[in-house]
């Protein structure tokens, strides 16, 4: 079919509200997840062996009290494995599955136990004696910028007209650093993986994955076996943003070794404090920036580099790093423009894809110098904010040179600081910061733009296979996986649409790798975007089909409606159609498939047009703050967001909700901390915050820009939802700076790096109230 087969005709999705397919068996705990399944007799289960340091190698290791351990019946070591010892990204072959050798970050997986219960394998994992021989460890941005520890993806560097001369030019100039922390995805379900072998060398994988086509080839690549020996299925999980796209890899394999070897089933679940040092988070960046602009506060120039700990192997690093610099303009026109990224190697575990996908700390940077600008310049950031707005002709350009062509972003903003009463409560705050000697309040409102699309174009793709039955029933099967976030409602929704059926006659099975080959990841927000379209691809192939049955001489007077079939003769049920065509040989199944259409990108070159299109939002917070302490609260939130023509009300406004939450945390509470051995110390619930109930804004409002129509051709003109929330959030940090400045008289700029705990408030506090004090002696001997 060609890229446009599929544009307009988009049908309505049912009306009224449509719960989540698993709804009722999440809340009566009849939903199974891998770890629920009842277990095969005779299956084992796994426990990893873990590197006690963060740099270095292996000078002896002693495993006999391990194999002599109760239960235990194998000890996996990489001279073990069949195949390769590599589950890095295709072509790049850093990331050993076991360590061999060396050790590149303290708790790496050295060895596996495998035995009869899960309890005595963690057990007997303990008893290992490993003698190693340490080296200075390379932990941080600065340390790995002054080693030159560079990872092996050249950096991306964007750029649009002369920002040295224009910084030059510009009448006010200002610069610094900025922090953006790291995040634990922190998902309901850990990471697990169930192998079972089957004959002729081939094994079935249950796997918690986001990217079940990757696990496939990577699992195969472990074993040394073809693709089409590894089979891998995923239900459902509980969880994922991101955490399970590249990472699931490292357990699928491993727990598949141990099958094969000993032709039984073995199941891997770590503990949470082993998933939590195993595997990776958010990326952490700095970003040194100069910004150039006038007296309004409108922007000259940006330059700027965003340096990013990327841990000790590529993973997805070189896709989240561009991505990072791709937003860094997040809403605003920059005249002149550079921006560079500098993926960095430290002895930490390898970070990987998070709800955003380097958008966030892009976006978060961003935020940064408006606010710095406003500050300095004795402007209401909001303020700043709209006047360097894309805007039309020259300023519609991107510092990747893809021009903005379906802006809203002003009409977001005036809606929200309308409905939120942006302008009334920001003096009623001034007057009670002036009067409050210890208790401070902040708010602040931001907008939110964010591309979707892959920058990497082949990974543009979806498939989906589509079953009829004689009854007039439905299967469908497509490449996206399920986590929690209703892909799988909205599939059946746009083939209820699609048909003219029943919700109830439709059901989705279960991602396979069997039935649909070859898939992307589901991340990026993409997972409605490119399988929706291609389960409309397939069922367009069985209605022409069964509409050649009903009326050949001119199937396109057939229409599918209220489950029947109406042709020029008449109205049949779609069952009987359905009969009718399997009697005459008529094939009932149909494989779909699409790519997006118009993206192009030159990595090399810094241009292109890498999205299909944007989705615009905007978030209000407010804050009240203990000066004394740093603590703090979210008094309100208000949230527009824009998603097109919503497919499901209910399941884009809760994940609306969760994006805040979740950036919520990324922004406040949720501190990574290594020591310096490069141990994690924040490797639990005990030690690793994420919001509470409590956390939540007393008040939030959340609204859908509901006159918003997607221009692009998506499926019912819909619009991604799944990770611009998180970048609302951001609203909850600029709020609190606010609060911060306003123990200077807002007139110097706040630099609270993220996350933006009580501490580095009360810090930020401290140091404005500092910094006016030594500035009143100036001012007053002026």
């Amino acid at each position: 079919m060609s890229d446009h087969a599929l544009e307009g005709t988009e049908p309505t999705p049912q009306s009224g509200p449509v719960p989540h397919e698993s709804a009722v068996q999440h809340v009566t705990g009849r939903a199974e997840y891998i770890d629920d399944s009842p277990e095969p007799a005779g299956m084992l289960h796994g426990a990893l062996g873990l590197a006690a340091i963060a740099c270095g190698r292996i000078v002896a290791m002693e495993l006999g009290p391990v194999r002599a351990a109760p239960g235990v019946v194998e000890v996996i070591t990489a001279a073990d494995i069949p195949g390769r010892n590599d589950v890095s990204m295709p072509g790049v072959d850093d990331d050993p599955l076991l360590a061999e050798g060396r050790i590149h970050y303290h708790g790496q997986p050295v060895f596996m136990v495998v035995a009869t219960d899960r309890t005595l394998a963690r057990r007997a994992a303990r008893l290992a004696r490993i003698e190693y021989q340490a080296e200075p460890p390379i932990l941080t941005i600065d340390e790995a910028r002054a080693r030159g520890a560079r990872l092996v993806a050249p950096d991306l560097q964007l750029q649009r007209g002369d920002p040295a001369a224009a910084l030059a030019r510009a009448p006010r100039r200002l610069g610094g650093r900025a922090a953006v922390g790291g995040q634990e995805h922190f998902y309901l379900e850990g990471q697990v993986a169930a192998a079972f072998p089957r004959e002729a060398d081939e094994v079935l994988i249950h796997s918690a994955s986001q990217h079940p086509a990757e696990v496939q080839e990577i699992v195969a690549r472990v074993l040394g076996l073809p693709e089409n020996g590894v089979a891998v299925q995923v239900r459902r999980m509980g969880g994922g943003f991101g955490g399970k796209e590249s990472q699931p890899a490292i357990f699928a394999a491993l727990a598949a070794v141990a099958a094969r070897r000993l032709g039984l089933p073995v199941k891997l679940r770590p503990d949470r404090d082993d998933d939590m040092i195993v595997t990776g988070k958010r990326h952490e960046f700095a970003a040194d920036y100069e910004v150039g602009f006038d007296e309004t506060g409108r922007i000259a120039a940006v330059d700027v580099t965003l340096a990013s700990r990327c841990g000790y192997s590529a993973d997805l690093s070189r896709g989240v790093a561009d991505r990072a610099v791709m937003h860094v303009d997040n809403a605003y026109y920059y005249p002149a423009v550079r921006a560079r990224s500098q993926p960095l190697f430290t002895n930490t575990v390898s970070n990987t894809a998070f709800r955003g996908y380097g958008g966030p700390q892009g976006i978060g940077l961003a935020e940064r110098w408006i606010e710095d600008i406003a500050y300095t310049l004795g402007l209401d950031p909001l303020e700043v904010r709209k006047r360097n707005l894309y805007g039309e002709g020259e300023r519609s350009l991107t510092p990747y040179h893809q021009p903005v062509t379906d802006n809203i972003m002003p009409r977001v903003i005036e809606e929200l600081e309308r409905t939120s009463d942006y302008q009334r409560r920001r003096a009623e705050i001034i007057a009670f910061n002036a009067q409050s000697e210890f208790t401070k309040r902040g708010l602040s409102l931001i907008p939110v733009k964010f591309g979707i699309a892959y920058s990497a174009v082949f990974m543009n793709q979806g498939a989906a296979l589509v079953s009829l039955y004689r009854d007039g029933s439905v299967h469908v099967n497509h490449g996206g996986t399920e986590m929690g976030q209703g892909i799988h409602t909205k599939m059946i929704q746009i083939a209820a649409a699609e048909l003219g059926l029943p919700l109830s006659r439709i059901r989705v099975t279960a991602t396979a790798t069997d039935k649909v080959p070859n898939s992307v990841p589901t991340s990026g927000s993409l997972g409605t975007d490119l399988n929706g379209m291609a389960v409309v691809d397939a069922l367009r192939k069985l209605k022409a089909r069964l509409a050649a049955v009903v009326c050949p001489e001119d199937p396109a007077a057939v229409r599918f409606e209220g489950g029947q079939v109406v042709g020029p003769d008449g109205a049949a049920p779609l069952a009987e159609v359905c009969d009718r065509a399997w009697k005459a040989r008529v094939p009932l199944s149909a494989t779909g498939f699409y790519k997006t259409p118009q993206v192009h990108w030159d990595r090399a070159a810094g241009r292109g047009s890498p999205y299909l299109y944007f989705t615009y939002g905007a978030s209000c917070s407010e804050v009240e703050v203990d000066t004394l302490t740093g603590e703090y609260t979210v008094l309100r939130t208000d949230i527009l967001q824009d998603v097109g023509h919503s497919i499901n009300r209910g399941i884009d406004l809760g994940q609306i909700e969760g994006g805040f939450m979740q950036g919520l945390g990324w922004v406040t509470t949720e501190e990574l901390w290594w020591d310096d051995k490069g141990r994690l110390r924040t490797h639990a619930p005990s030690t690793y915050k994420i919001p509470l109930a409590s956390d939540r804004p007393r008040v939030l409002n959340i609204a859908l820009a509901d006159w918003s129509v997607n221009a692009a051709p998506t499926v019912m003109r819909s619009k991604a939802v799944g990770e611009p929330p998180v970048m609302l959030a951001l609203s909850v940090a600029g709020a609190l700076a606010m609060a911060c400045a306003s123990v200077a008289g807002y007139a110097l700029p706040p630099r609270l790096d993220l996350p933006a705990t009580p501490e580095r408030v009360l810090a930020e506090i401290e140091r404005l109230r500092a910094a006016a004090l030594r500035e009143a002696p100036m001012e007053a001997a002026q």
